[in-house]
């Protein structure tokens, strides 16, 4: 593992944590890089439950990209970089299992498209979210304009894509972008806890869970459903429904071993 990328492991919780602290955790491509490989590495290991994302120290979990190592692209470099970062949130968001963003400080440009890609998002009160893009003369470049519609809607996403507006904490939960608000001190427990209930519960139901919801959020309703009955017969051939039912049936707590 990278220096620029710290990993941690409970049981079957994995954190990786950002760490330019210097540079508030600014996306280069030695931490984009490392980035890449241990969701390629995680996602091969079917003993993980959870992920959670967040950025060292306190004051940013990214900053955006590094603007420095970006100014003096050339258009095709430019896009080579936007295709990695595509590349980086889509292993994000179809990791198998759940990716949790905890957002103690400054998300923004890629570093809040960073965080748009988790499954779901906590923040700090210290939090600040945005697009600010425009305001250097370019767009969000890892998927920023599309996630950011489909998690809080088209007319806020234009709003804030349009003016590069910087959120704070409050104003990101009154708009849907994160789950909860929490005190800078109790994030991590926070999160933590969420992620340990999501590890105590049957793995492969949460993988399909997961699955059903990313796949189903594009296609008709009718279509989405098909997908959801698809996956819900799958897993009446697997130990963990076998064992999920016969622990309530018996009144003990089941024992998930995420086997088939």
């Amino acid at each position: 593992m990278s220096d620029v990328l710290l990993r941690a492991r409970e049981d079957g919780i994995v954190t990786l944590t950002l760490h330019r602290p210097e540079k508030l955790n600014a996306l280069d491509a030695e931490l984009l890089g490392a980035l890449a490989a241990a969701f390629e590495e995680l996602a091969r290991d079917a003993s993980i439950r959870a992920c959670i994302l967040t950025g060292a120290g306190d004051k940013a979990f990214a900053a955006g990209a590094d603007i420095a190592a970006m100014a003096n692209m050339t258009p095709a470099e430019a896009e080579a970089f936007s295709r990695r970062g595509h590349a980086i949130c889509a292993a994000i968001e179809d990791a198998p299992f759940p990716v949790i963003g905890a957002v103690n400080g400054f998300a923004l440009g890629g570093g809040c498209e960073i965080a748009l890609a988790c499954d779901f998002l906590y923040a700090s009160e210290k939090a600040k979210f945005g697009q600010p893009e425009v305001k250097l003369g370019v767009i969000p470049g890892f998927g920023g304009t599309q996630r950011l519609a489909r998690r809080v809607g088209l007319g806020v996403a234009r709003e804030l894509c349009y003016t590069g507006a910087v959120l704070d904490a409050q104003a990101a939960l009154r708009i849907g972008l994160v789950n909860a608000v929490v005190p800078h001190a109790e994030l991590a427990g926070k999160t933590l806890d969420v992620a340990k209930a999501i590890a105590a519960v049957g793995p492969l139901a949460v993988s399909a869970c997961k699955r059903v919801l990313l796949r189903g959020a594009d296609v008709p309703l009718t279509d989405a459903n098909a997908l959801e009955t698809k996956a819900f017969a799958e897993l009446f051939a697997t130990g963990d429904q076998r064992e999920g039912m016969a622990a309530f049936l018996a009144k003990r707590p089941p024992v998930f071993r995420g086997t088939h």
